[in-house]
């Protein structure tokens, strides 16, 4: 990420910021109206001044008690007036922070819902936290007292102007220290930039820690782990502390500095206005006016070398967040548009590492699965079994070869296609805060409550749903966490049949299931199988028995594929010779290629 120095004439220049541009495009009125509020405004501070100097210089040397009652309702008037448009200017910031929280809010979260698996794998999940709270960086400097000082800080020229006409003996001590508060903004910039986004480092790492503890939060507990994490913690904690604290300190160093300028521009504009004021150059009036006039001129450049930390945070916001909106995402139009497939699925000579230089996951597989049956996918942990899976889903791409369904490469369908074609249970069961039905349905929002209860049934989770005290309006709490492990599991399997999808795939499914559960999921995938084709990892027995078909994996090569009882009985052959009955893949089967194999078929020959 390129370093962020805060507002630049060519801030909008950048790749990542290029988004924003186009973003605040249509914005462009709101903010113009922003500024022409601001003028009058800022006109009317000029108001005041006037006021002391014609009070100082006129009417208590004239006495003039009809010029003084007239200037009071005249600034009476001027306050009320301000007073609305101050109102106004408010009225249309907020409509600007609408719209952004609106706007980039959604446009984040629908980029996220499209990045591909790798992309969302590649980083934690504190970092995915940060970009919406990157949101309200941006809104917040858009939008509050940071977008206000940009718009009042033009009409600082106005100020020094009416200083020049009315005490100019003053003015050049003004036009000196505008100039050191220009350079003290600079460099306070500058300084804050890197301070801050070590911080940033430092606090994310922070958060990643925190993130993990919570999402382990029950082992966490279980295992009494405090004392093993809190190092950890109070080293990432302290290290977070002390870069803010450096940050801080440089921070209040210049902001310091601005408060000490301006006390001795005050003294110094005093000092001359005084020996101008005996030399008769300048009334007393004038004095107090310019003096008045000066803390509207250096207010605005006071505020900046305080508030440069959040235009450094609005930078590296921005730039985290086009970064993420650059980022390539999943198809989301299918090239073309094929009806239902039957099923079929292929693999040719299909390849994956998770990078250049890592060793290959899945390596050169050739695979023809008939529509329709059972087939299972064993093999020792490591040896590319889920990584197969989403291949298959269309959560990773191959780095060399195709996955085919009915013919068809599956890169040329899009993502929501895809999802209502293949159902998927994973090994982990990820449930969302809401009730049973709400779970079920998630995959197909349009489900009738017909085809909701079938899933449920097809899962063997129907029965213990009516048992619940609200049946399917039963809450299972964040992630879950109200309803058991099995429970959670037989949810799962229902949200991935609810729609009907000709393809079902399966990781572990009788992971959290009792014996009698686990032998009614058997029946399930013997009636599923069917009508549908069903890919399983599994290693049980008992769903071993409902398989047509079976595929032996090992360091991301297929050893053995073919009808479940040839293989198994090639395996308990091979187990049985090398006197190794804990072996779990037969590594001795000899492996047929697809061109001399018969086709994975439905049942076993």
């Amino acid at each position: 990420m390129s370093e962020t120095n805060g507002p630049v004439p060519n801030f909008l220049g950048t790749p990542e910021r290029v988004w924003l541009k186009d973003f605040l495009e249509p914005l462009r009125p709101m903010f113009k109206e922003v500024l022409v509020v601001s003028l009058f405004v800022n006109l009317l501070a000029v108001a005041v001044p006037v006021f002391v100097l014609q009070v100082y210089d006129r009417v208590v040397f004239h006495q003039g008690m009809t010029t003084l009652q007239g200037l009071v309702i005249g600034m009476a008037l001027v306050i009320a007036f301000d007073f609305v448009l101050r109102q106004t200017r408010t009225k249309v910031m907020q409509s600007v922070a609408l719209r952004i929280d609106v706007a980039v809010g959604r446009k984040l979260f629908e980029k996220i819902m499209a990045l591909p698996l790798r992309s969302l794998e590649s980083r934690p999940a504190s970092y995915w936290q940060l970009l919406f709270r990157d949101v309200e960086a941006v809104r917040n400097t858009l939008s509050g007292a940071s977008a206000i000082l940009c718009a009042d800080l033009p009409f600082a020229i106005l100020f020094l102007t009416v200083v020049f006409l009315i005490a100019w003996p003053v003015a050049w001590v003004l036009v000196i220290a505008f100039a050191i508060f220009l350079a003290l903004a600079w460099r306070s910039g500058k300084t804050v930039a890197a301070a801050a986004a070590e911080e940033k480092t430092k606090v994310i790492s922070r958060d990643g820690l925190i993130a993990e503890m919570i999402m382990g939060r029950s082992t966490m507990k279980a295992l009494a782990m405090a004392d093993h994490i809190r190092p950890l913690w109070e080293d990432r904690q302290a290290e977070a502390i002390e870069q803010s604290l450096i940050r801080g300190t440089k921070t209040d160093t210049f902001v310091n500095a601005g408060h000490g300028l301006t006390m001795f521009t005050t003294v110094a504009m005093t000092t001359v206005g005084a020996v101008a004021i005996m030399n008769q150059e300048l009334t007393i009036g004038g004095l107090i006016a310019a003096n008045m006039l000066s803390g509207r001129l250096l207010g605005p450049l006071n505020q900046l070398v305080g508030a440069w930390r959040n235009f450094v945070s609005f930078g590296q916001s921005v730039d985290r967040l086009g970064a993420t909106f650059a980022e390539q995402e999943d198809k989301s139009e299918s090239s073309i548009s094929l009806a239902r497939p039957k099923g079929r699925l292929t693999f040719e000579d299909v390849s994956f590492r998770y990078s250049e230089k890592s060793p290959a996951v899945v390596d050169a597989v050739k695979l023809d699965i008939a529509a329709g049956g059972v087939t299972a996918i064993m093999g020792s942990n490591g040896s590319g079994k889920t990584t197969l899976l989403k291949l298959l889903l269309g959560l990773y791409e191959p780095v060399n070869g195709r996955v085919l369904l009915d013919g068809a490469d599956i890169k040329q369908f899009s993502r929501k296609d895809l999802a209502g074609w293949i159902g998927y249970a994973p090994q982990e069961c990820v449930l969302f805060n809401g009730t049973v039905r709400d779970n079920i349905a998630q995959t197909s929002p349009q489900a009738s409550d017909n085809e909701i209860i079938q899933a449920a049934k097809l899962a063997q989770a129907h029965s213990m749903v009516v048992d619940l005290p609200d049946g399917y309006d039963t809450a299972v709490g964040e992630g879950g966490a109200l309803l058991s492990g099995g429970m959670r599991q037989r949810i799962a399997i229902a949200r991935a049949v609810v729609g009907n999808p000709p393809v079902i795939v399966m990781d572990e499914p009788s992971g959290s299931l009792d014996k009698d559960a686990e032998a009614a999921l058997q029946l399930t995938l013997v009636e599923l199988g069917k009508t549908h084709t069903v890919i399983l990892v599994t290693h049980s027995p008992v769903l071993l028995q409902a398989c047509n078909n079976v595929v032996i994996m090992d360091h991301g090569r297929i050893r053995a594929a073919g009808p479940t009882q040839k293989v198994m009985a090639a395996m308990s052959k091979t187990q049985a010779n090398a006197q190794d009955p804990a072996k779990g893949i037969p590594v001795n089967v000899k492996r047929t290629e697809p061109t001399a194999q018969a086709r994975l078929t439905r049942s076993a020959e």
